[in-house]
């Protein structure tokens, strides 16, 4: 998990009444606050609507369009909308967690959700926060 101690995975555990497990981390980026590969269990499960909106209330850029999370990005020009995805792409990667994306000049509309789960999932806040924390630095 990208983001392991995120108030939205521990409230949302709790909610669950499950403890997390101890992560296995693997391709950690920086100094381990972000990881590529974590494992918890029940980490991929389908959120409820009111999961999804207390992890709303922290990417209030974000919303809820046709079953996924949704976000419109504006940059300066089109190099810095490219780059953004071109330095997001390596983060997705090693996550295995690919987002509905499209660019037009200096717009990138982001839709996620997790496929296998039918719906949105933790493993989707975790990237919409890297996506927040790479537009910041780019904006």
């Amino acid at each position: 998990m990208f983001y392991q101690n995120s108030r939205s995975y521990r409230e949302s555990s709790a909610q669950a009444g499950r403890e997390p497990e101890k992560a296995k981390h693997q391709g950690c980026i920086g100094d381990g606050a972000i990881c590529a590969t974590s494992l918890y269990d029940n980490y991929m499960e389908k959120l409820s609507a009111e999961e999804i909106a207390a992890h709303l209330e922290d990417l209030p850029a974000w919303s809820v369009s046709n079953g996924k999370l949704h976000r419109e990005y504006r940059f300066a020009d089109f190099i810095h909308a490219f780059g953004f995805m071109a330095t997001a792409a390596i983060a997705i990667e090693k996550m295995n967690h690919h987002p509905e994306w499209f660019n037009v000049w200096n717009q990138v509309k982001v839709d996620l959700s997790t496929h296998d789960a039918g719906g949105i999932t933790n493993l989707d806040f975790d990237l919409a926060h890297l996506l927040e924390g790479l537009a910041k630095k780019l904006a």
